[in-house]
């Protein structure tokens, strides 16, 4: 994907409003690595209250050192954040392309999120 492309791309997720919709659109792209990369996320999210926070995390399974599945959930976003933070959050786990370049191409400024 050429950077023009990349950020069309995040300017038009930044406009939806949910973590489903953004997903959804991602799925349908036209290049296939970022399809099947989001269509493996679809279902693999789960919300849960944390310290009077609703918290917005990544559920995925991996094998444990005896070779049995294990379920670990990694913490995205809390919500009711903007949604650039889920955005910033794919392309890096995905892509490995950083928050600052992500919210760069949406033309928004990057504010590293602060978890205490």
């Amino acid at each position: 994907m050429q950077q023009e492309e990349f950020e069309t791309l995040v300017k038009e997720l930044a406009q939806l409003d949910s973590v489903s919709a953004i997903l959804e659109t991602l799925a349908n792209n036209e290049e296939p690595e970022v399809a099947d990369a989001a269509a493996a996320l679809i279902g693999h999210f789960s919300l849960a209250e944390i310290d009077g926070e609703k918290r917005i995390y990544h559920v995925f399974s991996q094998e444990n050192d005896q070779g049995e599945p294990e379920e670990f959930a990694e913490w995205v976003m809390n919500d009711g954040d903007e949604m650039m933070r889920f955005i910033a959050w794919f392309f890096y786990t995905t892509f490995e392309i950083t928050d600052k370049e992500t919210y760069q191409a949406a033309g928004c400024a990057y504010k590293p999120v602060k978890r205490g």
